[in-house]
């Protein structure tokens, strides 16, 4: 057990160098003119996404050859997911280079670099970090979560009138029905405030934190949410998918909330809507 510890935290400690690096890589593009392309009618990638994604898979082939490698611009089929992220031998880290592709592209400074390491199909090491605030945010499994080296707590709301959350919209929304207009409708009735950032894993960071008191979100992909799930975790907090079980990775869609009541009461808010 301790050999396997001493292996996370120097799994980490690679994971907030090569995090940073490319947070470097990110900066010196800001406020600079850069391609963008669509992948679809409001999904972005940007040659940023792409110099950022580049670095990290040079740092990993280099620090960790032997390891399996799952990012946002080079990722494979559902399929292939899902059978390497349900293998309890295969070591993967999960990569996004940029999550906050849009708010980047319109200058909005929110967005971050999102790193996890899977084993046993679930995250054992995640960093996330924002480069324009110089926020990095850290976990070890069973070891807490970090921002800058101060130890992270949720909240400890309970009432859904008192909470402040935050949630996202899929980029299918403009010809899918299953667009959490609906969902976010109900919970602007019954919720404090309700915010919507544009980075999911930024969203699990600030809820472990403390600054959001709950999250929800549909239609995911690993890298969206990896690192983010064990921040909170490790800060205290609760995680579902849907139907409040622990498939959240695969199944894309999560509920997270700083305590077991709120997250229960933010359920009953989103069954109401089904």
């Amino acid at each position: 057990m301790q050999t396997q510890a001493i292996q996370w935290e120097a799994d980490l400690a690679i994971a907030r160098q090569i995090a940073e690096g490319a947070g470097e890589i990110i900066k010196s593009y800001w406020g600079q003119d850069f391609n963008i392309e669509h992948k679809g009618v409001v999904d972005l990638v940007s040659e940023v996404d792409l110099a950022a994604e580049a670095y990290i898979l040079q740092k990993l082939a280099q620090y960790r050859p032997q390891d399996l490698i799952m990012a946002e611009e080079s990722a494979h089929d559902l399929s292939y997911i899902q059978k390497h992220l349900q293998s309890d031998a295969e070591r993967i880290w999960c990569i996004d280079p940029l999550d906050g592709t849009t708010n980047f592209s319109h200058g909005f400074p929110h967005f971050c670099v999102s790193i996890a390491l899977l084993k046993e199909g679930l995250p054992k090491v995640g960093v996330i970090h924002d480069p324009i605030k110089s926020f990095t945010f850290y976990a070890i499994k069973g070891q807490g979560a970090y921002l800058n080296g101060k130890r992270l707590q949720v909240s400890q709301q309970t009432q859904l009138e008192k909470a402040l959350l935050a949630t996202g919209f899929p980029y299918d929304r403009h010809t899918s029905e299953q667009d959490n207009t609906q969902q976010t409708r109900a919970f602007l009735k019954r919720c404090q405030g309700l915010r919507r950032a544009g980075a999911a894993a930024l969203d699990l960071a600030y809820v472990a934190a403390g600054w959001l008191d709950g999250y929800w979100e549909y239609k995911l992909k690993p890298w969206d949410i990896a690192a983010g799930c064990l921040m909170v975790e490790e800060a205290g907090g609760t995680i579902s998918d849907a139907s409040q079980g622990q498939n959240y990775l695969i199944q894309g869609t999560m509920v997270s909330a700083a305590s077991p009541s709120l997250h229960q009461k933010m359920h009953s808010c989103l069954e109401s809507c089904s």
